[in-house]
C-alpha cells in the first residue's frame, strides 16, 4: 500500500505542478503579447515630423521668394517693353521711310562756322510735316534763316522740337494747342534761306529747361539714331 500511496503522491505532484507552469506561462505569454501590441502602438500617438511639403517647408520657400524678388529677381515673365520703344518718335515727314533718311547733323553750315545740328528730310513740297511726338505749340515763328518755323514743347517742357522751312502751317494750327504724336502741323516747303530746288524739313531736338524760353540757347540732340533706331 505504501508503494502505491508514492506512486500516486509523484503523480498528483507532477499534475499539480504541471498545471501551475501552464498557467504561469499562458500570463507570461500575455504580458509578452501586450507589451508587444503597446509597442507597435506606442509611435502612433507620437506627432510626426514636419513633412517636406508642408509646414515650415512652406513657410521657407515663401521667404525665398520675396527675398528673390526684394532682390530684384523677374517674375512677371516676358519682358515689358523698353522706355525707349514707348518714347520712339514718329518720322516728322508722311510716306517717309527710316532709310529714307541722311544722318546731316554733323555737317558744316556757313563755310564752316557753325554744325548744322539737324537734319534735312527731303520731301516734295507740300508733303505734310507731322508732329514727332505730342506736345503744345509753344511757337509759330518765321525768320530769315529758317522761313515759317515751329516750336512744339513736350509735356514735361524738357525738350523742344523744331520744325523750319515749312511752305504752310495746318489750318487752324495756333499758339498754345496741344498737339498729338503724328498730327498735320504743316506742309514741307523751301522758306527761309532753303533752295527752291531741294524742298525739305529741317528738324531738330533741343533738350531745355522747364522754365527757359523757346529762343533761349539749349543742347541739340541728333534726331537721326532716334528715328532710326540705330
Amino acid at each position: 500500500m505504501k508503494l502505491v500511496d508514492r506512486i500516486l503522491t509523484i503523480v498528483i505532484t507532477a499534475t499539480l505542478t504541471s498545471a501551475v507552469w501552464i498557467v504561469l506561462g499562458g500570463s507570461l505569454i500575455e504580458n509578452a503579447t501586450s507589451v508587444s501590441q503597446r509597442g507597435v502602438t506606442r509611435p502612433a500617438e507620437v506627432a510626426p515630423s514636419p513633412s517636406p511639403a508642408t509646414g515650415e517647408g512652406d513657410a521657407q520657400r515663401g521667404e525665398t521668394a520675396e527675398e528673390a524678388l526684394a532682390g530684384g529677381l523677374d517674375t512677371r515673365g516676358p519682358e515689358a517693353p523698353s522706355d525707349a520703344k514707348a518714347r520712339q518718335l514718329l518720322i516728322p515727314v508722311q510716306n517717309i521711310r527710316p532709310s529714307d533718311l541722311t544722318d546731316t547733323y554733323s555737317d558744316s553750315r556757313e563755310g564752316g562756322a557753325r554744325l548744322h545740328e539737324a537734319i534735312d528730310i527731303m520731301a516734295p513740297k507740300g508733303t505734310s510735316v507731322l508732329s514727332a511726338a505730342p506736345g503744345v505749340v509753344e511757337k509759330l515763328f518765321r525768320s530769315d534763316a529758317g522761313g515759317k518755323t515751329i516750336y512744339v514743347r513736350s509735356a514735361d517742357g524738357e525738350t523742344i522740337y523744331y520744325y523750319a522751312h515749312l511752305d504752310a502751317y495746318a489750318k487752324g494750327l495756333k499758339e498754345g494747342q496741344r498737339v498729338r504724336r503724328g498730327q498735320r502741323l504743316g506742309t514741307v516747303g523751301s522758306s527761309g534761306n532753303a533752295s527752291d530746288e531741294a524742298p525739305h524739313l529741317h528738324f531738330a531736338i533741343l533738350q531745355t529747361t522747364e522754365d527757359a524760353e523757346w529762343w533761349e540757347p539749349a543742347n541739340a540732340v541728333n534726331p537721326y539714331p532716334l528715328l532710326t533706331e540705330r
